[in-house]
């Protein structure tokens, strides 16, 4: 992308646009991804519409699936659970997660196509702060998503955590950080695509393959052979048991330090990439 925003009037417009110029020759890293965080969480708010439709949309899908599939709560492997909706939600909290995830890309690459991010790089800034203030944002978003999904579930849907309060919300907590760590793997998709069609492409293709093969919506040993191998490998199987386990007050066993395991990987390989590709595009 040429770099046209160098004009002083352009630099005028990009300073003025981030608040007081002053402040930035000065601000340090941390002020700086608090300023970028508050302004994209302006833009995720400001629009009530959006804010209704995006909270509104996780509890639809969750709807459809508990009615749909409500015939699987007789198999053996989701009756211990008390109803499908019990096996679902905390699966469907994953599946949020991953999606919020999947639009960090979107929303980062619209900010480069913008020109956003460009008029930041006439600024004496960190250019990662550019990408953890986008993380943070979403996840904030995510944290809200979860919350009105859950509240949802036990009000309209009959889901009962038998872990109580506390179990649900270190499930809850749990899928913030995985969806943060996930956030930073499509943020590094977004930074070496150039088009939003390749980006929505390649986010269905990471996503879907990933959610239906894991132990989301059928208990696995339902499975054929060669999904149940592929399950046992789905970094997304272990995230969703270790939810179950902590809503349910089930047996944690190695879901949980495998899911923070390999979401720690994910975020730093994700941040690694995704900091050098934005900081050499053109």
């Amino acid at each position: 992308m040429t770099q046209f925003w160098t004009t002083p009037s352009r630099h005028r417009a990009a300073v003025a646009a981030l608040g007081d110029p002053a402040a930035w020759p000065e601000s340090g890293f941390w002020t700086q991804v608090r300023v970028l965080t508050t302004r994209s969480l302006r833009t995720a708010f400001g629009d009530r519409r959006l804010v209704f439709f995006g909270l509104l949309q996780p509890v639809v899908l969750l709807l459809l699936f508990s009615q749909v599939f409500s015939g699987v709560g007789a198999l053996p492997g989701v009756a211990a659970y008390q109803g499908y909706v019990n096996f679902l939600v905390p699966a469907t909290l994953v599946n949020i997660a991953m999606t919020t995830a999947m639009s960090s890309g979107a929303g980062l690459l619209a900010e480069i196509y913008g020109g956003f991010t460009g008029r930041l790089r006439c600024l004496p800034i960190s250019l990662f702060s550019v990408l953890v203030a986008r993380t943070l944002a979403d996840s904030a978003r995510l944290g809200v998503q979860l919350l009105v999904t859950a509240v949802a579930s036990v009000v309209f849907l009959g889901f009962r955590p038998a872990g109580g309060v506390l179990g649900l919300g270190l499930a809850l907590a749990l899928t913030l950080v995985v969806g943060w760590c996930l956030s930073w793997v499509f943020v590094a998709i977004t930074t070496w695509l150039r088009k939003a069609e390749t980006l929505q492409a390649a986010s269905f293709v990471v996503m879907f393959p990933l959610m239906f093969s894991s132990s989301a919506y059928m208990p696995l040993d339902t499975m054929p052979a060669w999904v149940r191998a592929v399950s046992a490998v789905n970094p997304l199987t272990y995230a969703i048991d270790a939810t179950r386990a902590l809503a349910l007050a089930r047996p944690l066993g190695w879901s949980l330090p495998m899911a923070l395991l390999i979401a720690a990987v994910a975020a730093v390989a994700g941040a690694t990439l995704a900091a050098h590709a934005f900081r050499n595009r053109s």
